[in-house]
């Protein structure tokens, strides 16, 4: 028996036979061509049979998930049809005489390397869309066949070296579980998983290797570890924990609907955080009491330009009518320059993550930010709106930011277009600097939300992304505990709610914790609002802050960890 550690993608316990995912990888060898214009055809040929698969993997995904989840492939289609893509494919052996299959491999890096770059972890992930279609059309190109997932038993746990959208989508039906070498929990392959329900742990590394057809694994998606040929009575104890589980999730998901209260009272608000228009239905389903972060960069890396503002106008307007009363928490852009967008004239930096991104390009590129504020303050006559900056790190940037949206508002009235007059505008909390003086920064906005994805790498200097650092990024870490709860006594002393968008926040695990810290409002991928909030309902206020106090006197993680387990 072993055991193997990784990230916990999926939350859930499942217990089945390996079966790996005999994907097969396109081989791409450059050759001249003499007849570009037939190495043409030989692409378009192979797009339009690309189309056809994604189409039928669309449909399919629909039929078992919906069609929220099933939109992802709206993306990939789209790729298909996009100038920067095929495009330039075409342009390329035209100008370079080269055969279809390097061009295609070729221009598929570049993209896939500029998404993989940009500063918000959701859109990286975004990188394995476009592999997926390049690898796909790479297939179409060579005549090589891809591999047949009928052909997995129910009751198996899928390991593959990673997985993308469309190899999720083919899973049959009755998978236990997924294991991958490489991978985020922000990737949609954990997207779907987490939306079908199958436990997931990713990032195991080359330890992935020792695992061979028809091992019999036990995989916590919570916990992040994979138990390889466990003995009968682990194995036992396994499958009473996963009878016991299913019980508890079939409760959650009746009372998804209801609101998350503590056992003494205390109300949590529970809201979703979405990153296209897509998302909207599963965050209705789940139980959102509301949006807590909404990512608008997805209008800028889906369009050929920046985009106008009646396109942002019509999108914001759809999420906001959707929601009704409920609150709508939008940021602003946060891109930045790292690396061009394909429309963009970023200058590289050293150092893109501490750069010129969010609140900083923004209040730079002022034509850009107006426009984006000019198109949230019309749609917020449609609804609940609130705005947020991201990456603030002073005073100045928030009064900076608020007396441009001042102005925006005049134009519109000078105009003559309905524009919000009362909406609420926060910040992000998700540089040390912004917890330090948030006391100061509460007085100058209506509400703050901690982002701990960046506020854990910024605090512990671990690039999340940095295998070789991984195990220091530590949402447990003392230090980073203490900044949340030095903003929410902020937040509470300014009068002001506080809440938290982080990845942190849809960890049931840390519920109670996090309660205790302070905060009154958690916002996460749609999947995990019925179990937050059915743990919510277990937490007494009391118990949770002498937990959060014996927690912020701890010197390390573990010892977090073990309060908490303990609790």
């Amino acid at each position: 028996m072993e055991h193997f550690s990784g990230v916990g993608a999926a939350p859930g316990l499942a217990l089945g036979r390996a079966v790996h995912w005999r994907k097969v990888r396109p081989r791409v060898e450059e050759r001249p061509v003499e007849e570009p214009e037939q190495e043409i055809a030989r692409l378009e040929q192979a797009v339009e049979r690309t189309k056809e698969q994604i189409g039928r993997l669309r449909q399919a995904t629909v039929e078992r998930m919906g069609e929220a989840e099933a939109a992802i492939f709206d993306a990939h289609l789209a790729f298909l049809d996009d100038p920067a893509y095929v495009g330039e494919m075409k342009n390329r052996i035209r100008d370079q005489k080269k055969n279809a299959e390097a061009v295609c491999a070729s221009v598929t890096d570049e993209m896939q390397a500029m998404l993989s770059s940009l500063p918000d972890e959701y859109m990286q992930a975004r990188a394995d869309d476009i592999r997926d279609v390049g690898d796909r059309l790479l297939l179409n190109l060579s005549g090589e066949e891809p591999f047949d997932p009928s052909l997995i038993e129910p009751g198996s746990v899928v390991v593959a070296e990673e997985l993308a959208p469309s190899d999720t989508a083919q899973f049959p039906a009755g998978i236990a579980a997924m294991v991958t070498a490489r991978g985020s929990r922000t990737a949609h392959a954990a997207i779907m998983a987490r939306t079908l329900g199958i436990p997931a742990v990713l990032g195991l590394g080359r330890t992935i290797e020792q695992i061979q057809e028809g091992d019999l694994l036990i995989v916590d998606g919570e916990a992040g570890q994979v138990t390889l040929r466990p003995d009968p009575d682990t194995e036992r104890k396994a499958r009473e924990q996963i009878e016991e589980q299913e019980k508890r999730r079939i409760e959650a998901v009746k009372r998804a609907g209801e609101d998350a209260v503590t056992s003494d009272g205390q109300r949590i608000e529970v809201f979703a955080n979405i990153g296209n228009l897509q998302d909207v239905e599963p965050a209705l389903k789940n139980g959102a009491e509301g949006i807590g972060l909404f990512r608008t960069e997805f209008l800028y890396l889906e369009s050929r330009d920046w985009p106008g503002e009646e396109e942002q106008y019509a999108a914001y307007r759809r999420v906001l009518e959707a929601f009704g009363k409920r609150p709508v928490i939008i940021r602003t852009l946060d891109i930045g320059g790292d690396k061009d967008l394909p429309y963009a004239d970023f200058p590289e930096e050293e150092n893109p993550f501490l750069g010129h991104r969010a609140i900083r390009f923004c209040l730079d590129r002022r034509d850009i930010f107006k426009t984006q504020l000019r198109a949230l303050l019309r749609a917020g006559v449609h609804g609940n709106l609130w705005i947020m900056f991201p990456m603030v790190s002073s005073v100045s940037e928030v009064r900076e930011a608020k007396a441009l949206l001042a102005e925006c508002r005049e134009e519109l009235k000078r105009e003559g277009i309905p524009a919000a007059e009362n909406i609420s505008v926060g910040i992000m909390v998700e540089v040390p600097a912004a917890a330090a003086i948030a006391d100061i920064l509460a007085r100058e906005v209506d509400f703050m939300s901690i982002g701990t994805n960046d506020l854990i790498q910024y605090t512990l200097a671990a690039d999340r992304g940095n295998e070789r650092v991984a195990h220091l990024y530590d949402a447990a870490h003392p230090a980073v505990l203490r900044l949340i709860r030095q903003t929410c006594d902020a937040a509470r002393k300014a009068g002001i709610p506080v809440g938290m968008c982080g990845e942190l926040a849809g960890d049931s695990r840390m519920t109670e914790l996090l309660v205790g810290l302070g905060l009154s409002e958690l916002s996460m991928s749609a999947g995990a609002i019925p179990e937050v909030k059915e743990r919510v309902r277990s937490v007494d206020t009391s118990a949770a802050r002498a937990l959060a106090d014996r927690a912020l006197q701890e010197a390390d993680p573990e010892g977090v960890r073990r309060l908490i387990q303990e609790g």
